[in-house]
């Protein structure tokens, strides 16, 4: 056994992972690297973790990261319990969770392992890879003695726990999370088939490391007959074979496979690429395939990286009815083809070719499907089963992402903000909106008055040209403008006229922003605001009064703060009005954005110092927080029905929007305040973004910098619009006011 001690900071609580781990050539190896930088990077910086890494028969050494504290020889015992007494005397090292498959513990299904869970007396939580049913004797019995002295399993499909209860008699705790996928995003193939000199293919794929379980040889018995329809199919087979394989038979079931691809005349049609393939290139492969192959002959395998990492591909899959492919695919999702069975793959082949409608739906719903699947929801699965078992330090003060503007520029042109995207492209046919270009322009100006950062000024400029275009002579804002750039002027609506004095008020206190920009912003809110009187919706007067707080900031104008003690008492008579004891609201009905209400007056009682509105500003915000959170989650009212006084309120499809303006408002309570229970609760709804939500599903995109529409009861909804988008931006802006005095005070009584 090696120790490498400075592998910890020994003043932090750590997190041992036991396991195979890169250099090392296997797929645990690759899953153990991958789930513990998802967990850690969702963990608090107050948690490090450190590797126990497993060599094989004592004769391999590998030139392993930092990270790895312990190599243990598989097949030498002292090892295993020297590591365990080891692990004992680490007073900071909280648990051990061990990714377990048959064969990396020692002979006689691992049995060793069992020597290390007796003597280790920290929580162990161990992952299986591989469940076999029916087990006999001596397996049954290596399984019972792991739960003895474990403290839960974790199974990668379903059907893990099923056997385990009836086969195996398991009790203690088991715990599904799916195996992990990078985050891949969803286009067509055409693009990667291009930069790999295939454009003119249709590619079907397999990849993993080879052995003689793979089942190729059924996939290219398939192809001839195919391959006389379709020409131009190309089978790649990714991958290299197992060092286990080919120290024990050499390259033998390569050479079989090349000899039948000769016989059958497939030479143009089928290629390997022979070689341990790291992510970026299997994701790349993946991303030019059109459909994906798994073979696999072994009916009981649970788990199948290679599989899922296709679906996160959003590609149709053909796969043997292995365990973990019954489980997942579907006739929505792809084809079952029979073991060993050459005219099965043939006839799914031969229906899915020709038939782009049916493959792009099979794809669409691989892709939406494995979103559950993605890192940073599997290790937001491990951190809560950690935390039955151990305390984990609190993260969510603590780890917030970077600011990512990516998205949202990803979706601005020159004329302003495209409103839909297609999963991140954006949809220009469906045009732009005013109510999404206020929201940009609030989001643009907060970063520049809290990162001293004036990059967004571009951007800032194209909002203020689209509010320039939108206006008309009489003051008003419309909101649709069409692809062919034409306006809408049937749609006027005072929510959209608010949002854009919301926005242009914004821009008038923004650092950075040339004078004569300024002096455009203020032209065109005067113009907007001599409307101000005529707005009759809540949420129209509600963003009125915070565009008013902002203009009034930058030139102080005691006519318009008349009109905003009129639009905050009109809110008032509304609360008065539909309020009973156990409504406290400005409606007969909870909707959408509904903070914006309590938050504007919160601003009114900056503006005014009438205590009045900050009464009524709580009294209805609580009210919202009553009905918004559960059981410490934030729950926004979904927009599939609403909330009606005196009826169920609708728990789905819960909208980034509403998060986003309940962090805002939440900020501005507890800034004002001072009362912690808002600041808990901001830090509460800014991690529904985060996966702290009802489905335990991030949605917020790190890799792209957006954000998902929505959150529905099974799922999320992979779309990645500006309204979202912007609403997480504002979210995450709003988090870094908290306690900072950003609010100003009271300037006008």
């Amino acid at each position: 056994m090696r120790f490498n001690a400075s592998a910890v900071n020994a003043n932090k609580p750590i997190i041992l992972y036991m396991g195979t781990y890169p250099p090392r050539e296997c797929g645990i190896a690759t899953f153990t690297r991958d789930v513990t930088d998802a967990i850690h990077k969702n963990l608090s910086p107050q948690v490090d973790y450190g590797i126990v890494a497993m060599n094989a028969n004592g004769s391999n050494i590998y030139n392993y990261p930092n990270k790895v504290v312990m190599e243990l020889n598989d097949r030498e015992l002292d090892d295993y319990v020297n590591a365990a007494k080891k692990i004992n005397k680490m007073s900071n090292v909280l648990l051990v969770n061990i990714q377990h498959e048959y064969g990396i513990f020692g002979e006689d299904y691992g049995k060793y392992l069992i020597d290390f869970l007796h003597v280790l007396e920290k929580p162990a939580v161990i992952t299986l890879h591989s469940i076999l049913p029916k087990p006999n004797r001596k397996l049954k019995r290596v399984v019972k003695l792991m739960e003895e002295n474990s403290s839960a399993f974790i199974v990668m499909a379903q059907e893990g726990i099923r056997i385990l209860r009836e086969d195996y008699g398991v009790e203690k705790d088991i715990f599904f999370i799916p195996h992990g996928i990078p985050f891949i995003p969803y286009e067509a193939s055409t693009h990667e088939k291009k930069k790999l000199g295939y454009s003119n293919n249709f590619i079907i794929s397999s990849f993993g490391m080879m052995n003689r379980g793979k089942g190729y040889e059924y996939v290219i018995e398939s192809l001839p007959e195919v391959i006389e329809k379709y020409p131009n199919l190309l089978y790649l087979i990714v991958g290299e074979t197992h060092p286990v394989v080919r120290k024990r038979e050499g390259e033998e079931y390569r050479n079989f496979l090349e000899q039948k691809i000769k016989e059958l005349g497939l030479e143009k049609n089928v290629k390997f690429y022979n070689k341990y393939v790291k992510l970026h290139e299997i994701i790349r492969y993946l991303k030019a395939t059109d459909i994906y192959i798994s073979a696999g002959l072994d009916k009981n395998q649970i788990t199948s990286g290679t599989l899922v990492y296709a679906m996160g591909a959003g590609r149709p899959v053909i796969s043997t009815p292995f365990t973990h492919a019954e489980e997942i695919i579907n006739s929505d999702r792809g084809r079952l083809a029979e073991f060993k069975s050459p005219d099965s793959f043939k006839g799914a082949l031969l229906e899915l070719i020709p038939n782009y409608q049916l493959r792009k739906r099979l794809e669409l719903n691989s892709y939406h499907y494995s979103r559950q699947m993605t890192w940073p929801n599997v290790a937001i699965a491990y951190e809560s089963i950690f935390n039955n078992y151990v305390k984990l330090p609190e993260w969510n003060k603590t780890r917030i992402p970077e600011i990512k503007f990516s998205h949202l520029i990803n979706l601005t042109d020159n004329f302003g903000v495209i409103q839909f995207a297609r999963n991140f492209e954006p949809q220009l046919q469906h045009g732009y909106t005013t109510d999404d270009i206020s929201r940009a322009l609030v989001a643009c100006c907060m970063h520049n008055n809290q990162k001293n950062d004036f990059s967004k000024i571009n951007l800032i400029k194209v909002y203020l040209n689209y509010m320039r275009y939108v206006q008309n002579e009489e003051g008003r804002f419309y909101n649709y403008v069409g692809k062919d750039k034409k306006i809408n002027t049937g749609r006027w609506t005072d929510d959209a006229h608010g949002r854009a004095l919301w926005g242009l008020g914004n821009s008038l206190t923004a650092s950075g922003i040339p004078e004569n920009m300024k002096k455009d912003s203020q032209e065109m809110f005067d113009k907007g605001f001599s409307f101000a009187s005529d707005i009759i919706s809540p949420r129209g007067m509600a963003f009125t009064i915070l565009g008013s707080y902002h203009y009034n900031e930058y030139m102080p104008d005691m006519e318009k703060i008349k009109v905003v003690k009129k639009l905050s008492n009109s809110l008032i008579k509304f609360y008065n009005e539909h309020k009973e004891h156990d409504w406290k609201w400005f409606e007969d009905i909870l909707t959408y954005d509904n903070s914006r209400m309590p938050e504007a007056l919160l601003y009114s009682y900056l503006s005014t110092g009438d205590e009045k509105y900050l009464q009524i500003a709580l009294e209805s915000l609580d009210f919202l927080n009553s009905v918004s959170f559960k059981d410490g989650i934030l729950m926004p009212i979904g927009q599939n029905g609403w909330y009606r006084k005196g009826e169920e309120r609708a728990l789905y499809d819960q909208q980034p929007i509403d998060a986003g303006s309940m962090v805002q408002a939440l900020v501005t309570a507890y800034n004002i305040t001072k009362n912690k229970k808002y600041k808990d609760l901001a830090f509460k709804s800014f991690n529904w973004f985060l996966g702290k939500n009802v489905l335990n599903q991030t949605i917020y995109d790190d890799y792209t910098g957006g954000c998902y529409d929505g959150l529905g009861k099974e799922c999320i909804n992979i779309n990645q619009g500006a309204e979202s988008t912007v609403s997480y931006l504002l979210a995450r802006l709003s988090i870094d006011k908290l306690g900072k005095g950003e609010v100003p005070e009271i300037k006008i009584k």
